[in-house]
């Protein structure tokens, strides 16, 4: 199995049509949060009927993963906590959302929102215990936000990751969490695109303006993980102790030099509110 890892598109465009193109390579996209940007000058709502759109032509090439981000909030919930509640909505699609679990073969998918208050927390923590029973050959989880401490939540001056995650890591110790949120980490002194907590490897991807995004491809297959940002193409093997700095790619693999030939955006016109 072969996963494409984006977070942190933010409503770019260029970057959902490049994800378009890509997605044919994949078995599997995991899109770990903030599709939306709160800050776009482009109406909130608005954004979600696009959005919606990229993910309904995405889920028709192959198989998606969706986790809400902080940018993606646009209700309360009962409690007042802020929810992704149109992240929800795409599970129509055949989509794997916010609370959702989904075995691929021999591997779990545990799809976690990102949580505002005690409400969603809890649920959140009674989801990983359920899914903690049910963990096949590896359990990956889909979380926004890195874990706190950690290289790929470091932001220049301090860490931004979750407190909580590291905890619930150290309890289950699934064998991935993927992530964004932070989005200098890979790309600073003393930050990284993966780590190592116990047994459990934890990536970001980080973020790069422009086609195509950064991203993460992970070849369960193979036990690597590659990350690939504009300029530079390194890559670690799953198999090994925690080591520093990536390697470099040095035979790209054919997906890779597919990837590398995508050029223009595959849709013609790309998808708008008024359709």
């Amino acid at each position: 199995m072969r996963c494409l890892v984006v977070a942190d598109l933010h409503y770019s465009l260029p970057q959902f049509d490049w994800l378009l193109a890509a997605a044919p390579q994949f078995d599997l996209v995991i899109f770990a949060g903030d599709a939306l940007d709160v800050g776009s000058f482009v109406d909130f709502r608005a954004q979600i009927v696009v959005v919606k759109k990229y993910l309904s032509l995405l889920s028709g090439i192959t198989k998606v993963i969706l986790c809400s981000g902080n940018h993606d909030l646009d209700e309360r919930s009962a409690e007042g906590e802020k929810i992704a509640r149109w992240i929800g909505d795409v599970r129509e699609l055949g989509i794997a959302c916010d609370g959702d679990r989904i075995e691929i073969g021999d591997t779990l998918f545990t799809v976690c929102p990102w949580w505002d208050g005690p409400s969603v927390k809890q649920g959140l923590e009674e989801q990983l215990r359920a899914d903690s029973a049910r963990r096949g050959q590896r359990w990956i989880w889909v979380h926004h936000a890195p874990p706190a401490n950690s290289p790929t939540s470091w932001g220049g001056k301090r860490f931004f990751g979750d407190v909580d995650l590291v905890q619930w890591i150290t309890h289950y110790q699934p064998e991935m969490v993927i992530s964004g949120h932070v989005h200098q980490s890979p790309f600073i002194t003393d930050g990284s695109w993966y780590d190592r907590l116990g047994d459990t490897w934890v990536f970001n991807s980080g973020l790069q303006p422009g086609r195509p995004p950064v991203y993460i491809v992970l070849d369960i297959d193979e036990a690597k993980a590659f990350w690939l940002p504009a300029g530079d193409a390194r890559y670690i093997d799953l198999t090994a102790p925690l080591k520093r700095p990536a390697l470099p790619i040095v035979q790209p693999p054919p997906w890779l030099i597919s990837l590398d030939q995508i050029a223009d955006p595959i849709l013609a016109k790309p998808p708008t509110a008024a359709g």
